[in-house]
């Protein structure tokens, strides 16, 4: 036998070696991935075309679930309005101000750092902590309230008992939860702009609003779309905001689609219905994200 031979021998009994060590490790992280995502997600698959209980018999009733969400569910549609509107306000405000406040801090102002941290704070800080300090600032008796009557004289609306004004509390509380993530992820960009096209842009003449305008924002375009994707993807799939702040009253009218789906899995016991609607939910993040996939060409900038 050659040496050649034993070479490559010796290297493949190595070779497999190394990858039943791999697969060693990296076994316990598939044995969760199967158990708790890909079980789940085939399941969830199959209760989509069965009457489902908690309890009790299991029904095949194929397509009636969608066809009943659609047609004579009466709390689906404005759960699907609800979800839209949290995500047409939630997503440009959450992106527009966190772009500002990313430029305002990328300035050389004092204290930017310390600054930086404050506002990420409420991304770390947990969502019920944030969540129960709004709801206390909120109510008739709030600190809001409290301090409008005696400086104004003026009383305050019961914002989380209003239609016209819960979902807008619920968008308020969620915008100043999420900025600091997106203002972060805007900051980092903003940090890696290309020196050299800088200085040619203020030599051409560039500056102030044309600056950010016309150079800094078509550079960090790419940061802007992930945030943009990322943002949408989280509105869409908004729960812990309403449940929590206005129990997605007063009526309904805060109630977006998942605190729907929790209702009709957990409330209702309609688990087969719940799976229908979280299906329906899925298809619309996979189609608004590859619509906004498709339009990036026009807007967003790579570097080449």
């Amino acid at each position: 036998m050659s040496t050649t031979t034993v070479r490559d021998r010796s290297r493949g009994a190595m070779a497999r070696a190394e990858s039943r060590q791999a697969l060693g490790f990296v076994s316990p992280a598939l044995a969760g991935l199967a158990l708790f995502t890909i079980v789940p997600v085939v399941l969830s698959i199959v209760m989509a075309f069965f009457n489902w209980p908690t309890y009790g018999e299991k029904t095949f009733v194929g397509f009636d679930n969608y066809i009943k969400l659609f047609s004579s569910s009466p709390d689906f549609w404005p759960a699907l309005r609800n979800t839209a509107v949290f995500t047409l306000l939630y997503v440009p405000l959450n992106v527009v101000l966190a772009l500002v406040l990313a430029l305002s801090l990328h300035s050389r102002i004092r204290g930017r750092a310390a600054l930086r941290i404050l506002f990420f704070l409420p991304v770390v800080t947990p969502m019920v902590a944030n969540v129960l300090v709004w709801k206390m600032l909120l109510q008739p008796q709030g600190l809001f309230n409290s301090a409008s009557q005696s400086w104004f004289g003026v009383e305050l609306p019961n914002f989380l008992a209003d239609p016209q004004w819960a979902m807008i509390m619920v968008v308020t509380m969620s915008v100043w939860q999420g900025l600091g993530y997106n203002m972060l992820i805007f900051s980092a960009a903003l940090e890696q702009l290309p020196d050299s096209v800088i200085e040619a842009a203020r030599i051409d003449g560039a500056k102030g609003l044309r600056m950010i305008w016309s150079i800094t924002i078509p550079l960090v375009s790419p940061s802007v779309f992930f945030a943009s994707i990322m943002t949408m993807i989280g509105a869409l799939q908004v729960f812990a905001q309403p449940q929590l702040l206005t129990g997605g009253g007063p009526g309904n009218s805060t109630q977006p689609l998942v605190q729907f789906i929790y209702n009709q899995g957990f409330k209702f016991q309609e688990l087969g219905l719940a799976a229908a609607a979280a299906w329906i939910l899925f298809a619309i993040i996979i189609v608004l994200t590859a619509l906004q996939f498709g339009a990036q060409k026009k807007w967003v900038h790579y570097e080449h």
